[in-house]
């Protein structure tokens, strides 16, 4: 994938102001809705939620990170995707409507946990705050800053990558909890 940084970012704020508002709607839900689970491996809309909440947690610092270490560019520049990046990006993305099922990481894995609404008012900083991350990359080169990722230190994605799997991956568990409510 080779596009802008503008368009990239422009993109990626389309989808997180439909998410932001599909989880607005989710505050209107009782409690029991909320956590209401198809099956029991199923998860309830909760639920999804705080799996996006813990990939944030570790995302959101680590990008904020890189991008205060990050040197100021005065254009806006090409992104190019890295091999890897953009496999994990792609396999986010939510295609035809449809998303590829995959199991979850454990320490991820927000099964049966006891969640309130305060999941949703968590979620909803945290993506003013990628909102705000990603504002602020425009001035940075999306390509050259690369990011940790949460299954290995090792590994490092090109900041545009990580945006793309963080926001894709938001996008694909709001069609997720959106079942749910269906």
């Amino acid at each position: 994938m080779q596009t802008t940084n503008n368009l990239l970012i422009d993109e990626l704020l389309v989808i997180i102001e439909d998410t932001n508002s599909a989880v607005k709607k989710f505050k209107e839900l009782s409690l029991t809705q909320l956590n209401y689970k198809k099956s029991p491996e199923s998860w309830s809309i909760l639920e999804c939620i705080e799996h996006l909440n813990l990939y944030g947690d570790f995302y959101l610092p680590e990008i904020q990170k890189q991008i205060l270490k990050a040197e100021k560019v005065s254009i806006a520049s090409t992104v190019k995707s890295g091999l890897l990046g953009n496999y994990f990006a792609n396999l986010m993305k939510v295609k035809n409507g449809e998303v590829k099922k995959m199991q979850s990481p454990k320490d991820k894995n927000p099964a049966n946990s006891h969640l309130t609404v305060t999941t949703i008012d968590r979620f909803l900083k945290q993506q003013e705050l990628l909102k705000s991350l990603i504002l602020q990359s425009k001035k940075i080169d999306l390509t050259k800053t690369k990011t940790a990722i949460s299954i290995s230190s090792l590994i490092k994605l090109r900041l545009g990558d990580t945006f793309r799997f963080l926001v894709f991956h938001i996008e694909r568990h709001m069609q997720q909890a959106d079942k749910v409510l269906r």
